[in-house]
């Protein structure tokens, strides 16, 4: 059996001008990661990110960490497969019909504008993104070129398939990637509803990592959303 990695990218730079780059707070967590791993000599034989700067960053602090302790850490490899949905697209483009025809998403939308405090317009914005990508989940909403959420779940699977080509037996392997990827893999283990796959994408914390052991009939969970590197509970995050 190999094992598969699956690691959330640290905090990312929510609501800021630029998302895609790793805070203060996401830098730390992605530093205590790699010293956590390399202090109990967790070594991979492969490595992949996925495409986006925050993916990124989180495994390239990961392998500094590693370089400081003097412990041998692959360079990471883009796997196109495992970037996230599309969530931005979803949000941008269907938010003002939807505002316009269902009440409740203009009331959350209305929340979200007149919060002011960051926690406010965290757990604001949270539940109208919730509420969103819910409605894409289920079919109900489709824009002409964003991935539907059931070629986003191909496309995850894809990625999977191909670290199955190249992971090998026994092999230890690791993919620096976002919460919704992490989700699509978890359905494929406990085999979940689309409504429940989305519930647990809500779930995973920053830098946190889910374990699999898979081989060619198998795929199956080992352990989910593990942030055992973070003592101070004022890092444990999920935006």
């Amino acid at each position: 059996m190999g094992t598969l990695f699956l690691v959330r990218h640290a905090q990312a730079s929510f609501l800021e001008q630029d998302y895609d780059k790793l805070s203060q707070l996401g830098k730390a967590q992605a530093i205590l990661l790699g010293e956590y791993w390399a202090r109990r000599n967790v070594l991979f034989d492969r490595v992949w990110v996925g495409p986006r700067v925050r993916h990124k960053e989180t495994a390239n602090l990961v392998k500094k960490s590693y370089g400081t302790a003097g412990v041998t850490f692959p360079e990471p490899l883009v796997l196109p497969e495992f970037d996230e949905y599309q969530a931005e697209a979803v949000l941008t483009r269907s938010l003002p019909e939807l505002i316009e025809k269902d009440e409740r998403i203009r009331k959350l939308h209305e929340a979200f504008q007149a919060s002011s405090e960051a926690a406010g317009r965290r757990a604001s914005f949270q539940s109208l993104f919730e509420v969103v990508i819910g409605k894409w989940v289920a079919g109900g909403v489709s824009l002409h070129g964003v991935e539907t959420w059931l070629e986003f779940c191909s496309r995850v699977n894809s990625g999977i398939a191909n670290i199955f080509s190249a992971g090998g037996h026994g092999k230890r392997v690791a993919v620096f990637t976002s919460g919704g990827p992490i989700a699509v893999a978890m359905r494929r283990a406990l085999r979940l509803s689309s409504e429940s796959t989305l519930g647990v994408s809500w779930m995973s914390r920053n830098s946190s990592w889910s374990e699999f052991l898979y081989s060619e009939q198998r795929f199956t969970l080992s352990s989910f959303n593990v942030h055992g590197h973070i003592d101070d509970p004022a890092m444990l995050t999920y935006r």
